[in-house]
């Protein structure tokens, strides 16, 4: 098992890398103590049997600088295949300022392939390279020093076994020309915006009872505050405050120490220093904003007509749809874009792109009254009506 530690060894490797036609890359890090994830290995293979076509890159050992990989990610010429990509990009984005194309993730790829919604790892070894993985090591501190032989093999087994997946899915979607369906999706994850955190967007992830304009206003200084205090120090937000003291804190609005002493869900040392003044500072500002200005949560689903019974039949349709296509149910529509839909709102994902093919179209004829449904035997067939 081969670790590489050196940029010269990596460079050298890269360059091989560069001339095949595609690559398998998967991370291992940490994120439990800290704001950004903490990149503890890397691992890489390319298409063969032999020792030197995977490899380990451990950026905690020696001195090494990832330059080579990230030029590596910027060459087109080399498809960059992972296995639910979201977090490895977000920490090469952050890291790097490069996210990998072109990308292939397998866990879409295997969704619109039949695999089911979300389909793990290690069910497609088993299904597709016909293998097992030793989870032994899943859950160990990659961390620290040195790492064991077993860490090693499992860290490896994520890029070998996604050589054969890869090659079979990406066959799989050539045949059933369905390889743009797989680029539609990936789109999200290729924009770099996907893994900026606004800290004056952050109030929206908080779960609040109430829509009271001030309370939010209250609610946004709050959160702004804190993801300013967590990206700048790295730490995680839970170990600023959690979101259940923020929302105490922006409904009993503290205005000194002495009333911050009295929270009971305040960790300690949030009741003093930077943090006691931060929290203080950002209530005062967000009792300070207008109105007008006063944060406000998009209503405008929850006073949506919904026709229930068009909902139903939406939802029969869609697993007829997705059964006849292999495609999950989860990934052509969501619950919300049937109920949407069967409120009469059209501009649903659901109703877009390759979607619309598989099941938009059959979707708005039922909602226009041009088509109904059928059980025949043990399928559901869409009937014109005129």
């Amino acid at each position: 098992m081969i670790t590489i530690t050196t940029t010269d060894a990596l460079q050298t490797f890269c360059d091989r890398a560069a001339k095949s036609p595609y690559v398998t890359v998967d991370t291992e890090f940490l994120r439990e103590r800290t704001y950004y994830a903490k990149l503890c290995l890397i691992q890489i293979a390319i298409p063969g049997d032999a020792e030197e076509d995977a490899v380990l890159v451990d950026p905690l050992e020696g001195e090494l600088s990832l330059d080579p990989l990230y030029a590596l990610f910027r060459d087109t010429s080399v498809v960059k295949v992972f296995h639910a990509a979201r977090q490895d990009l977000e920490i090469f984005c952050v890291e790097g300022g490069v996210i990998p194309a072109p990308l292939f993730d397998t866990q879409v790829a295997a969704m619109v392939c039949g695999f089911g919604e979300q389909v793990g790892y290690e069910t497609l070894v088993r299904k597709i390279a016909k293998a097992s993985i030793d989870k032994s090591s899943r859950f160990t501190d990659w961390s620290r020093r040195p790492l064991t032989d077993a860490q090693k093999s499992y860290a490896l087994a994520d890029v070998t076994h996604l050589r054969v997946i890869y090659e079979q899915l990406s066959t799989q979607l050539a045949r059933s020309k369905r390889t743009d369906w797989v680029e539609e999706e990936l789109s999200v994850l290729t924009d770099p915006a996907t893994y900026r955190v606004d800290p004056v967007e952050a109030w929206r992830r908080v779960k609040t009872r109430t829509n009271s304009g001030k309370f939010l206003a209250i609610v946004a200084a709050l959160a702004e505050f804190r993801e300013r205090y967590a990206q700048e120090r790295d730490v995680p937000r839970s170990r600023v405050f959690k979101d259940d003291a923020l929302v105490e804190l922006a409904s009993t609005k503290p205005q000194n120490e002495k009333d911050l002493g009295r929270s009971r869900l305040l960790l300690r040392e949030a009741r003093r220093g930077d943090i006691a003044d931060g929290i203080l500072a950002a209530i005062r500002s967000g009792m300070e904003v207008e109105p007008a200005d006063y944060p406000r949560i998009d209503g405008s689903r929850d006073h949506l007509q919904i026709n229930p019974a068009l909902a139903d039949l939406l939802r029969v349709l869609l697993k007829a749809k997705a059964e006849q296509s292999g495609v999950a149910q989860k990934l052509i529509a969501t619950s919300s874009d049937l109920d949407m839909i069967a409120a009469g709102e059209l501009d649903v994902h659901a109703l877009s792109g390759w979607r619309r093919k598989v099941f938009g179209e059959d979707a708005m004829k039922l909602v226009e009254g041009r088509a109904g449904l059928v059980a025949k035997g043990g399928d559901v067939v869409v009937f014109d009506l005129g």
